[in-house]
């Protein structure tokens, strides 16, 4: 049975239009993805929307629209965003599914029965924004509670409390043991000084008087989960075999743990804290708990997209202006994972022309172009060994190193570097002058092998943040083999195969918009 990869991505809130960080961490999560099925893994990918809290509740107010067509109309254009950027999941996570709401429901019991739920009436701080209740160690140096936490006022109310801070130290060694519990490396250290600073319990619930939107405590219908609690569980509720606390069933033990795409806005202490004390106070073994993959933010200048700043930048928008995978391609290379990046609309359109439409573009046409006119298209392959062969052996093995790191733009780059060496080759050998010399014809033959050899095997590593272009590529070359990582192996265009013609997979964007 081949290797099993759980992935899966935050929901995303649905109290918004899908923004440019949507984006980039639904196509980081598919490209990972797509590199793992090339592995000869199975992949189950899930992502999904929440939909509860108090900020929908008030949104869909406003709008004088019930709670449910809210959200049904904010969730219809992450769908059709995902489809149009080619983000294809294998699972769709809705909070407000009976699915979801039952497996909630027969956790809080559980954690109700066993004594790690208490209610208590406590007065707090509370941030609107984050619908949480807040403590001292929120506070800044000044005393304040910082612009991050929005409106806060002082609220005196009864709530069901969760037993976090008994699973301090408990947290802290398991942070200390797990290296790859939070990717990259210093997201770990940030964690571990959060937790180090934990100290009270987390209120988990919150009036049916004031909130009405949320999923029903089973044992005291007058109060609603609140939305972190709730929407947390998704990863295991919409897991593949689901899961159920009476009867963990074998399919979900297959895939679980999963690995979870996060920005790194919501690692503490939403996911870093609540998530992994959740799942072992629920009996989930230190080995069973999920890898945290945390990226960073797309910025304007160096400043924080908002609306409030207006300066978001619209996804679909983009899409429509430069193409699906054009936004894919410059999301992937022009950041680093778990680092943040300026997104400039001009450095999209210099990337795509520069490496794809003048290196790799023209590598495509001026390959097959030649093919075609000194050998009407049909491949000789020939023994003779060239450079292009070790290579493409070296740009493989790098390009894979980098995707097992989650280094989409290092991984890109060996594709490019690669790129460039055939464009040097095709420089180098000349095959214009080769076939003017009949003497010479088996030279000509072998580099014109190597050069749609390698653009086989470079489609192969694009496919996963460029899979249409990949496919293209493949149609050019009149090849209908695999695509995956054993396929990347140098040699398999027979002798004899027939190519097909050029056509611009990569046409150059000649009139950018950007300032």
């Amino acid at each position: 049975m081949p290797p099993r990869f759980y992935l899966t991505t935050a929901i995303d809130y649905t109290n918004g239009a899908p923004h440019l960080g949507h984006a980039y961490e639904k196509v980081l999560a598919d490209v990972i993805a797509r590199s793992r099925r090339l592995k000869g893994e199975e992949v189950f990918f899930l992502t999904g929307v929440d939909q509860h809290g108090q900020k929908v509740q008030q949104s869909a107010e406003k709008e004088g629209v019930r709670p449910e067509a809210f959200v049904a109309a904010v969730t219809a254009k992450f769908v059709a965003l995902w489809k149009k950027l080619g983000v294809e999941y294998d699972g769709w996570a809705a909070t407000t599914e009976p699915r979801h709401k039952q497996c909630v429901q027969q956790l809080l019991q559980r954690l109700f029965d066993e004594g790690k739920l208490y209610k208590a009436k406590q007065g707090g701080h509370y941030s609107v924004r984050q619908e949480q209740f807040l403590t001292d160690k929120e506070r800044g140096d000044d005393g304040e509670f910082g612009p991050e936490w929005g409106e806060v006022e002082y609220r005196e109310e009864e709530n069901y409390y969760f037993r976090l801070a008994e699973h301090r130290d408990w947290l802290l060694a398991l942070i200390d043991a797990q290296e790859d519990l939070v990717l990259p490396a210093f997201r770990r250290g940030e964690l571990r000084n959060a937790v180090e600073k934990l100290g009270g319990d987390l209120c988990v619930s919150r009036p049916k008087s004031r909130l009405s939107w949320g999923i029903e405590f089973p044992f005291d219908p007058e109060f609603v989960t609140y939305v972190w609690f709730d929407a947390l569980l998704n990863y295991i509720s919409f897991a593949p075999g689901g899961y159920d606390p009476a009867a963990r069933s074998a399919e979900f033990h297959r895939w679980w743990p999963a690995t979870i795409v996060i920005g790194k806005d919501i690692l503490i202490p939403a996911h870093g804290i609540y998530w992994l004390i959740m799942l072992h106070a629920l009996g989930f073994s230190d080995h069973e708990m999920p890898r945290l993959l945390v990226h960073g933010w797309w910025n304007i200048s160096g400043a924080k997209m908002s609306k409030s700043l207006g300066n978001v930048v619209d996804p679909d928008q983009l899409a429509d202006t430069y193409g699906a995978e054009t936004l894919r391609y410059y999301l992937m290379s022009d950041i680093s994972t778990g680092k943040d990046a300026d997104f400039s609309e001009q450095r999209l359109v210099e990337r795509f022309n520069s490496e794809l439409a003048n290196s790799l573009g023209n590598l495509l046409n001026r390959s097959l172009s030649m093919s075609h006119r000194y050998r009407d298209g049909m491949l000789r392959k020939g023994e003779t060994e060239g450079p292009l062969r070790g290579q493409a052996s070296a740009a493989v093995t790098a390009y894979q190193e980098q995707l097992d790191g989650y280094q989409v733009h290092a991984a890109l780059n060996a594709v490019l570097e690669f790129a460039t060496a055939c464009n040097t080759y095709v420089e180098m050998t000349a095959p214009w002058k080769l076939a003017k010399d009949p003497e010479r014809a088996a030279t000509l033959d072998h580099v014109l092998y190597e050069l749609t050899e390698s653009l086989r095997i470079i489609a192969i590593l694009i496919s996963p943040v460029l899979p249409n272009a990949a496919l293209a590529i493949f149609a050019q070359l009149n090849w209908q083999g695999e695509m995956s990582f054993a396929a990347a192996e140098w040699g398999m265009l027979p002798d004899g195969h027939q190519l097909g013609k050029p056509v611009p997979v990569f046409p150059r964007i000649e009139s950018a918009t950007a300032g």
